[in-house]
């Protein structure tokens, strides 16, 4: 293969994003066509494995059976998932781990989350949705900006929660070429929010998207360096999941920003959920990445057009005319009880489905596996700070509502989980 010249990259924002759009499809495809393969040829390889995983995914859903691996928490506790199931969730990215809590203990959770906020009259001092992504839901709220609850806390601190997130990172390549991209054994703690939507509630959703970055993937050096396979047409080699240079990069800043590196993104249900009100839905096809990636090189795209993708906004998958084949493949969880956890790849496409006159309660926690690695080492002094201060954490809306609640989880109350998860050593 030809030398290659490094692509033109840009470690902040670039001023101008029309013209930097410009400058690096133009010389991605300037790095493709010196392998002596085409855009379109290279695309043409994504576009056929991608048809022949939305095909499966389409007979599996017209045969009755879930799309969604499901696998016990007893399983992976005991190292004894099957082989073939082991399988089945590298190819479709995605999980649930049945009785990862006890259903009356995630039930308990739910009511001591009640609880907290009413103590603290959260109600009355709500000031309506602070970003511009679930504020779209319609919620009163139905996102709740609650960080540190004892039920939170406890939850990421757990031992069940660190085997099954160690499970998942081990899924990952984390070593190669004498690096160790991330530890897999050591979570960095990340805090998130939690959702209660009530019976009757009624919700437009979100729509398709996905969270790992936005035009940051095609610009910085890291993440040009993470999809090489997919920039200098050997796209027979892309893995995604090969954790290479994505953990230590900067990534543009944004209202919907993620500053940890996610091997997947989770929630812990908190309610039993029926898989037809409002619920989670994925395309489990991890390698769908390579296709967004590629997609916006084609002809029929404007020269200075990612396919919609910008900074300040989720990273958008919905169009039918760019992403079609993908969301053919738009596959909903499984019914859940309390206690389940739900997981799926952080490149995944995913949204939630709209839905009227809810039945039962959809209350969840967002706790995904985010291991230690530079990039969530960096990220863990100001979670510690907030953690300290009970302020609302830097990748979140300034909202700080906790600051001066009762009951908020203390430092004496970390157990040595949850000391190394927010890098406290004393």
């Amino acid at each position: 293969m030809p030398v290659q010249t490094a692509l033109p990259h840009w470690e902040t924002t670039p001023a101008d994003l029309g013209a930097a759009i410009r400058e690096v499809k133009a010389a991605i495809r300037a790095r493709i066509a010196a392998s002596g393969r085409t855009v379109e040829e290279v695309f043409a390889v994504v576009e056929r494995g991608i048809e022949a995983e939305v095909s499966a995914i389409e007979a599996a859903r017209e045969r009755g059976g879930t799309v969604w691996p499901v696998i016990d928490y007893a399983d992976i506790a005991a190292g004894t998932v099957p082989a073939e199931t082991l399988a089945l969730l590298h190819r479709r990215g995605c999980l649930v781990v049945r009785g990862h809590f006890d259903r009356e203990q995630a039930l308990g959770w739910d009511r001591e989350i009640v609880s907290y906020v009413e103590r603290n009259a959260f109600f009355e001092q709500y000031r309506g949705p602070a970003d511009d992504f679930f504020g779209s839901v319609g919620s009163k709220p139905e996102i709740y900006p609650i960080y540190w609850s004892q039920p939170q806390v406890e939850a990421r601190q757990s031992d069940r929660m660190a085997a099954v997130q160690t499970f998942l990172n081990g899924l990952w390549k984390h070593e190669s070429d004498g690096v160790q991209w991330f530890d897999p054994q050591r979570d960095a703690m990340y805090p998130d929010r939690i959702r209660r939507r009530p019976p009757g509630a009624t919700s437009g959703g979100l729509g398709a998207h996905l969270d790992p970055g936005t035009l940051d993937l095609w610009m910085t050096k890291a993440y040009q360096q993470a999809f090489r396979h997919l920039f200098d047409g050997s796209v027979e080699q892309y893995d995604p999941w090969d954790a290479a240079y994505r953990t230590a990069g900067p990534q543009y800043p944004g209202s919907t920003m993620c500053s940890a590196f996610r091997t997947f993104q989770g929630w812990t249900a908190l309610s039993d959920m029926d898989h037809d009100q409002g619920v989670l839905h994925t395309v489990p096809i991890p390698g769908a990445m390579a296709y967004l990636m590629l997609r916006p090189l084609l002809a029929d795209v404007a020269d200075d057009d990612m396919c919609g993708v910008t900074v300040n906004q989720a990273f958008p998958a919905g169009d039918e005319r760019t992403h079609g084949l993908l969301l053919r493949a738009l596959s909903g969880i499984p019914d859940v009880r309390a206690g389940d956890s739900v997981w799926w790849h952080c490149d995944m496409i995913h949204s939630v489905a709209p839905v009227v006159d809810q039945q039962g309660w959809g209350n969840v926690m967002y706790i995904p596996a985010a291991p230690w690695c530079p990039r969530n080492e960096a990220y863990s002094g100001s979670v510690r700070a907030a953690f300290l201060t009970g302020s609302s954490p830097a990748d979140f809306p300034e909202e700080h509502y906790e600051r001066a609640w009762d009951g908020r989880f203390t430092v004496e109350q970390l157990n040595a989980t949850g000391r190394r998860g927010l890098g406290i050593t004393i």
